[in-house]
């Protein structure tokens, strides 16, 4: 009797069978999207076919490094993968981890390889990116002279502030000649010395915008001694010179929106900044008035006007006490006075002249009150009430 397996068993034993084919673990398929779904995990789900068959696709969400565009429907593509069975259906698909776009494979090589020894080089370091000035007056933009590019470029940055002055270089954004070209409008605008330079295209293939991922156009953007901002293709394609510049924008659309201010949005911001000055300062003055205020009434307080009006005062009071003071001492010693002079007058000997006495002294000056010490023919000198005197001793008892 025949073994009887079950379904779970054959899976598995045809995922073995799988396992082990070395072809099958790493292999480039080539064909068209058709049925691609992102799903909300990152994961992404497509059926890759052409005109003989199909095959399931899966690139699961941590394999996106591997995928440099966004998938869509009709897109020829080749899928770098291992092709496995999925037991639980019973079906095999082709695991994604690398895609790239048919005939373009080479190129891709060729970016990747350039693009690590940029890195390599520190050309993508942030440190050497510039900042782009918040509000410039002079715009230089660096792409083909028609189009949708340079249209939308215009057209945004005059509605955002019609006062920026544009410069375009008209160069050749594709084929042969390009990256000179390029390169020549790089060190034209350099040369103007414009505030900042877009430098880009609208979108394309790999091939369209290859010129953008030469090293000699990275290299005159990373020396450009102004800021330049990278405006190349859709939000999806990404080339060498997104790395090297100042700044990537998504399309020439976003890279006129991040260059160019909104001269409206400035201006009611400068408003708002204005009346926010305003507010600060009447709140300033008010809270100065009122310290200015509280600083008068402190002076008011301890003002010395009051001290000196007091001391004035105090002054006034002792000059008065001290007058009456004085003139009480005076009328005294002026009573005291007159008695005196009474007393001395009847001591006076101008007084005893006038009452008939006389006053005698001798010849060197001596009072004469002693018989005893006159001698006889000594000269004496009289004084009387109206005069003196002169007399000789001729005889004393």
């Amino acid at each position: 009797m025949q073994n009887v397996y079950t379904v779970g068993q054959v899976n598995s034993y045809i995922k073995n069978m799988f396992s082990q084919d070395f072809l099958l673990q790493s292999l480039l398929v080539k064909g068209e999207v058709s049925n691609c779904k992102y799903h909300s995990s990152g994961h992404i789900y497509f059926t890759l076919k052409d005109g003989k068959g199909t095959i399931s696709c899966v690139m699961f969400a941590g394999n996106r490094s591997g995928l440099a565009f966004r998938l869509t429907e009709g897109m020829q593509v080749i899928v770098q993968g291992t092709v496995d069975v999925y037991e639980r259906d019973g079906k095999y698909q082709l695991y994604a981890k690398n895609i790239t776009r048919d005939g373009a494979g080479a190129l891709y090589e060729k970016y990747e390889q350039l693009k690590k020894e940029l890195e390599e080089r520190g050309m993508f370091a942030a440190e050497y990116k510039k900042a782009i000035p918040p509000y410039i007056r002079t715009l230089g933009v660096v792409t083909a002279p028609t189009g949708a590019a340079v249209r939308d470029i215009i057209n945004i940055a005059t509605r955002r502030n019609p006062y920026v002055q544009i410069i375009l270089y008209p160069a050749i954004v594709q084929g042969d000649g390009a990256a000179e070209s390029i390169i020549r409008g790089i060190h034209a605008l350099e040369k103007q010395k414009v505030d900042v330079i877009i430098v880009g295209r609208g979108g394309g293939s790999i091939e369209d915008l290859w010129c953008f991922n030469e090293e000699s156009v990275a290299e005159a953007v990373f020396d450009c001694g102004i800021p330049v901002i990278s405006a190349v293709g859709h939000e999806t394609d990404t080339t060498i010179i997104d790395y090297v510049s100042d700044l990537r924008a998504p399309t020439p659309s976003a890279a006129a929106e991040l260059a160019v201010y909104d001269v409206k949005a400035f201006m009611e911001r400068l408003s708002g900044q204005k009346m926010v000055l305003n507010r600060t300062l009447e709140r300033k003055l008010t809270y100065c008035r009122l310290q200015l205020k509280n600083q008068e009434a402190r002076l008011k307080m301890n003002s010395p006007i009051s001290r000196i009006r007091e001391k004035k005062m105090w002054l006034l009071h002792t000059e008065e006490q001290l007058m009456a003071l004085m003139n009480g001492r005076t009328g005294e010693s002026r009573h005291q006075l007159a008695l005196y002079i009474e007393q001395l007058k009847g001591l006076s000997p101008l007084d005893k002249l006038n009452q008939g006495f006389s006053y005698v002294e001798d010849a060197e000056g001596r009072c004469v009150n002693d018989v005893e010490r006159v001698h006889t023919g000594d000269e004496l000198k009289i004084y009387v009430k109206n005069g003196s005197l002169y007399a000789s001793v001729t005889g004393k008892e």
